[in-house]
């Protein structure tokens, strides 16, 4: 069983960037489907970003399509989300999460292990 931790939160100003890190331990890291999601207050958790296991497939919402870049080292058990461009409605707790299968790689159901999440504050 995979445990995750997430660091790289932050609070930052619209326009500016963060890092988010993912590091898994207690699995085979390479052999996990990894994703990134996010909850805002009062919202529903929705997905951000998703990579595969070689880090060759990545798939992003709509939303932050352009400005997120997910990747991953497979060496270091490591998961990434470079953000930029930051806006204040991408403000949310963030989550990274690892899955054995995927059918539908933006159903956070569909994950079976989570990170405790770190918050992310985009002021205006």
């Amino acid at each position: 069983q995979v445990q995750l931790v997430e660091s790289g939160g932050g609070l930052v100003q619209a326009g500016g960037s963060l890092r988010l890190s993912c590091a898994a331990s207690g699995g085979t890291f390479g052999s996990y489907r990894m994703g990134w999601f996010r909850q805002a207050p009062g919202k529903e958790r929705e997905f951000v970003a998703y990579i595969s296991r070689s880090g060759i497939t990545t798939y992003y919402a709509d939303s932050v399509k352009g400005r997120f870049t997910i990747s991953r080292d497979n060496a270091k058990a490591t998961v990434y989300l470079q953000m930029n461009s930051l806006k204040p409605e991408d403000t949310a707790v963030y989550y990274c999460a690892a899955a054995n299968t995927l059918v539908q790689i933006t159903k956070s159901d569909e994950y079976n292990y989570w990170g405790q999440g770190t918050q992310v504050t985009v002021s205006s």
